[in-house]
């Protein structure tokens, strides 16, 4: 079947400060991928994503404790053990404190003490108080503390994260997230932050500082424009790393890519049931963008590797991939070609049938986990797409739960009961979303523009054109707004 394969400043002070209030009692440790974890611990990691695949959660989260007991740094076995334990346990039974969020309790006070003096082996006691409760805000704040002593900095931070996604109301934590990032060199993340505080508390100062200095400081930072850097070195450093970007891509000539694929096409064809083999050509073919070949040999080594969610996800990712390529084409060619009504009718029915597809999809993945505000919205976007626009809005309202969605969520509802004609609904959910957005980003240009549209739509002259004048005043080029605003002058 597959033998012809050959056809496919102040940051810096208070990182000083973090140093100085978590001394290293232990060696320093490093985050880990997949690929670094050790030979014993291998095969652990792979049965524990067989398990959750089976959705055997709880002999999924003993597989995952026993390889993050051996190795801590290992932050992709940490997300997945801390998402089986969420859907073991879901909400319903955090405990709140009398402040509104749960401190963990004596087990937690008695392992920060032990931290202090030996945060490697405390670690996985900790984990095993986050096995009771995963959402407990004290147990993840001493995960917090517990990896910073142990210079495990991602790991310190996803901590943190998981407050800040089921429990967004502790500011105080969400505070130190954001001071995290900053510490990190990450102000772009401590600024998406701030904003979630803001949301949760719109009066607080330090966050509104925090979101405006954040804000500036990501925007030096992505311009790398700063007193020490002249005009020459920007455009040096630019020349560099565009040629670094090129090399980087994969190292390889397309030739030498194509090499490569022959000499697995060989492999390969000595042994089709060598996982290995498979992965090595599919990997090449992803390479060579040949999605087709890329999603057929992803597939089959998925099928030999007794359930690898990574292989399946990428398996498809490959398949989508493939199936926009060749809907690119027959748009293509039916731009080419207008009066050939058989492309079209192909083209019409390739569209309808990827969309139909798109859709069962994300309903397959909201029947498994129908508590994801972010599937939610995959749905309803799909939903969307399809013309179903009744059927999306129960899934974006939803939707509307995650704090860090919420926004395009409101804007997708927006456009939803735009194309139901429910003007007066669609204005409000995009003046939710505005009320959310403070800087002038692409984002809130986008929802003034649609704001602007209903407004035009609906006959409200002058509040279409506030809308577009916002947009107007700090980017002239935005769409069509210059010619919208100017015209009125005339």
């Amino acid at each position: 079947m597959l033998a012809k394969a050959r056809s496919r400043g102040q940051f810096a002070q208070a990182q000083l400060g973090c140093a100085s209030l978590f001394p290293k009692t232990n060696p320093t440790m490093a985050e880990i991928t997949e690929n670094e974890l050790s030979s014993n611990l291998r095969p652990l990691w792979l049965k524990a994503l067989s398990a959750v695949q089976m959705n055997n959660l709880e002999y999924a989260v003993s597989l995952l404790q026993a390889v993050l007991k051996d190795a801590p740094g290992f932050l992709e076995g940490r997300k997945i053990l801390r998402k089986c334990e969420i859907q073991i346990h879901g909400k319903a039974d955090k405990k709140k404190s009398l402040f509104g969020m749960s401190g963990g309790g004596m087990g937690v006070m008695k392992l920060a003490s032990q931290a202090k003096k030996d945060p490697t082996a405390t670690l996985p006691l900790i984990e095993k108080e986050l096995e009771k409760d995963p959402i407990n805000d004290g147990a993840n704040d001493l995960l917090f503390d517990t990896a910073i002593r142990m210079e495990l900095f991602e790991t310190a931070a996803f901590a943190l994260e998981t407050i800040r996604r089921h429990n967004p109301a502790n500011v105080k934590l969400l505070h130190k997230l954001a001071e995290h990032y900053l510490s990190r060199e990450a102000p772009t993340k401590a600024a998406e932050v701030y904003n979630d505080i803001i949301k949760q508390a719109p009066t607080d100062s330090s966050a509104i500082k925090g979101a405006k200095d954040a804000s500036a400081r990501a925007s030096m930072k992505k311009a790398r424009w700063d007193e020490n850097t002249s005009m020459r070195d920007l455009m040096r450093d630019a020349e560099g790393n565009e040629e670094m970007e090129k090399a980087g891509r994969s190292g390889l000539t397309r030739e030498q890519l194509e090499a490569r694929r022959d000499k697995a096409i060989e492999k390969y064809n000595t042994d089709p049931n060598n996982l290995a083999a498979s992965k090595e050509l599919a990997g090449l073919y992803e390479q060579l963008e040949d999605w087709a070949n890329a999603y057929t040999f992803f597939h089959w080594a998925h099928s030999l590797s007794n359930g690898d969610i990574a292989l399946a996800t990428k398996s498809a990712h490959m398949r989508d991939r493939a199936l926009e390529t060749e809907l690119k084409e027959l748009e293509a060619a039916v731009a080419a070609d207008p009066g050939n009504t058989e492309l079209a009718a192909r083209l019409a029915e390739s569209r309808t049938l990827r969309l139909a597809e798109q859709v069962g999809e994300a309903k397959a993945r909201v029947d498994q986990n129908p508590t994801d505000p972010q599937l939610r919205y995959e749905l309803g976007y799909a939903l969307y797409r399809s013309g179903d626009h009744t059927a999306a809005i129960p899934h974006l309202q939803q939707a509307t739960r995650n704090p860090h969605i919420r926004t395009k969520v409101l804007l997708l509802l927006g456009r939803t009961f735009r194309a139901k004609n429910m003007y007066d609904i669609a204005i409000k959910q995009l003046t939710d979303a505005l009320a959310d957005l403070h800087a002038m980003d692409g984002t809130k240009k986008e929802v003034l523009y649609e704001k602007g549209l209903i407004h035009h739509e609906m006959g409200d002259k002058a509040a279409a054109l506030d809308a577009f004048k916002q947009i107007y005043e700090v980017d002239y080029g935005y769409r069509d707004v210059a010619q919208r605003v100017e015209s009125s002058y005339d």
